[in-house]
């Protein structure tokens, strides 16, 4: 497998002391959507301001498309694009201008035709003209989307590219980053909206406290670490003597008014302990009104994880 960006114990620990990154190692596929994901303060932004040359790191390595990214800057910058969170241009300039000028800085000649679609599929066309300072907050958004795709690059970050953009614009904002994405292009995607990642992403990674907790496929991640739940409902509320309690420990029960849930888990060959778990119950509690199977998605994965500091 060929890898479009590998990181390789990076550390940075900033002048007061804080331990942003400890010893993270990340290997980004070439040609995935990769989902990177993590509380407040786990240290996404440090490793993100990293990649874009905004912030050292206090040691590791860092390759893109199998460059040195801090020995040869020139030649990653110029196949790597950048959505910060931060508004990263001049308000005075129009959008359109922007992007010209944004062509030369990554030194390419401004792609005028490439320039006016990116300016159509993100929605700013009748806004080109306009200085950016005029520009709604979901505008400027998408104009640091159109910035960071101006020279066509192999890997795009986006570090939550959609806050402040409406559901409806961001579906469409979405629709576009899979074609690139379909055409060949890296994406690392930073993002709260863990329902979004789990649509879009083929690949995760979670950390927490500067630590790498997962990486992996997004299919692997739900499957082995999520897990799933029997869940009987009942006509009344139900309550559990300490001797049905005990005998149905193994299944980690869990009740709310006239629900009981079980945790059902996996043998090795991948088959969960479902009959085993609805005989004792049945048994035990009697038939029950309904009876469904609930799987973990990946914000409750994301939670328990990051909650527990777990590894994976």
């Amino acid at each position: 497998m060929s890898y479009a960006l590998e990181v390789k114990k990076l550390t940075k620990i900033y002048k007061n002391g804080k331990q942003a990154l400890q010893g993270v190692d990340l290997s980004v596929p070439e040609g995935s959507f990769f989902a990177l994901l993590g509380p407040n303060g786990a240290g996404k932004s440090s490793l993100i301001n990293i990649l874009a040359d905004t912030v050292h790191p206090s040691s590791g390595e860092v390759t893109l498309l199998g460059k040195n990214l801090f020995t040869e800057r020139k030649w990653c910058k110029q196949r790597l694009g950048v959505v910060p969170q931060e508004i990263a241009f001049d308000p005075f300039f129009a959008p359109r201008d922007i992007l010209k000028i944004m062509s030369g800085m990554f030194g390419v000649k401004p792609d005028m035709k490439w320039i006016d679609e990116l300016l159509e599929r993100l929605e700013l066309t009748e806004h080109a003209k306009k200085n950016a300072r005029q520009l709604s907050g979901g505008m400027r958004r998408r104009l640091l989307v159109a910035q960071a795709l101006v020279h066509k690059p192999k890997i795009v970050i986006l570090d939550e590219p959609t806050a402040g953009v409406d559901v409806e614009l961001r579906k469409r904002l979405w629709g576009f980053m899979r074609e690139l994405n379909d055409n060949g292009t890296t994406i690392l995607l930073t993002t709260h909206y863990l329902e979004e990642a789990e649509e879009l992403c083929d690949q995760v990674a979670i950390i927490d406290q500067g630590k790498l907790l997962t990486s992996q496929s997004m299919a692997s991640l739900l499957d082995s670490v999520g897990s799933s739940s029997l869940v009987l409902e009942y006509h009344e509320n139900m309550t559990m003597t300490d001797t049905i309690q005990n005998k149905l420990a193994a299944f980690s029960p869990r009740i709310e008014k006239n629900t009981v849930s079980l945790c059902l888990k996996k043998n090795d060959s991948g088959q969960n302990n479902f009959n085993d778990a609805y005989q004792t119950a049945i048994a035990l509690l009697g038939e029950a009104k309904s009876v469904s199977v609930q799987n973990e998605d990946l914000e409750d994965v994301f939670l328990r994880l990051t909650h527990n500091g777990n590894t994976v």
